[in-house]
């Protein structure tokens, strides 16, 4: 599920305020949870583990990577939520899309630059893509009901050159349903830069097999989409909603991830790339 595009000008900030796009994973029957429980942020030197109540709940993904993403993504009750593949191997799972990580942002058209294409395993891209690599944390910092990871990253083209630089704000809180709003602020380099008009960009989650629509060898899953305007499973692709939720069966419970589209991004309400 993916966020719209929109265009951008030189030396300026590319989003005023910027982009927003909060995500909101629930499962059913949370009652015996607490209302709050304590964001610890635990920084590595590849990773930054989150942990809600002293548990793991993602951890945030910095290098090793054509771009930063966040694996595994755990629900309340500890269902994982996203696909393992290509970070680890879990039984079952379909091989495909090794851009697919988890929980992550990037685009496929910046300037005509592919930033969201990843070769498999052993395998080379025709046209090399770029990457979106970190460059410093501006803030990682844990709390009671919250906790913050900022960082700054630098989009490379296949080329060297940097069309994009960016800083992007990731904010955990717990509660009811556990929640990431996220922030990004893009600045064009040098030359005026133009996010082109693909369904390959820009906020993206790939969920846990289970929850399809679709199995692999096209058996029917257990999976639903639903957005905001009611539209259902199929005939919620390339519509325009608010959010957009997936639910499904994960490990014996039926879960959900939501990703809202901020009412202040542009073009809001945004077309979806969302579908089984």
């Amino acid at each position: 599920m993916r966020a719209g595009v929109f265009l951008c000008r030189s030396g300026r900030r590319l989003v005023s305020p910027p982009m927003r796009l909060p995500l909101l994973l629930a499962v059913p029957l949370l009652a015996t949870l607490p209302a709050w429980a304590a964001v610890e942020m635990k920084q590595g030197p590849e990773k930054v583990r989150v942990e809600i109540g002293g548990q793991l709940f993602t951890e945030y993904c910095f290098t090793g990577a054509p771009h930063v993403y966040f694996h595994p993504l755990i629900g309340p009750g500890g269902a994982r939520m996203t696909r393992d593949w290509p970070m680890q191997e879990t039984p079952g799972e379909e091989r495909d899309h090794p851009h697919h990580r988890s929980l992550w942002f990037s685009h496929g058209a910046v300037n005509g630059v592919d930033f969201w294409t990843e070769a498999a395993p052993g395998k080379t891209l025709k046209q090399p893509s770029g990457r979106i690599e970190h460059v410093k944390f501006l803030e990682v910092q844990g709390g009671e009901k919250e906790g913050v990871i900022r960082d700054q990253l630098r989009w490379v083209a296949a080329d060297g050159s940097v069309p994009l630089t960016s800083v992007q704000t990731f904010r955990v809180r717990d509660g009811a349903a556990r929640a990431i709003d996220f922030s990004m602020t893009l600045t064009a380099g040098e030359k005026a830069v133009t996010l082109g008009d693909t369904k390959e960009g820009t906020m993206a989650v790939r969920i846990a097999e289970s929850m399809r629509l679709i199995l692999p060898g096209k058996k029917p899953g257990a999976g639903k989409i639903v957005n905001s305007a009611g539209d259902t499973d199929r005939a919620v692709w390339g519509k325009k909603a608010a959010w957009v939720d997936y639910s499904g069966p994960v490990e014996g419970k039926v879960v959900g991830i939501a990703i809202f589209d901020h009412p202040k991004n542009p073009r809001h309400p945004t077309r979806w790339h969302a579908r089984d």
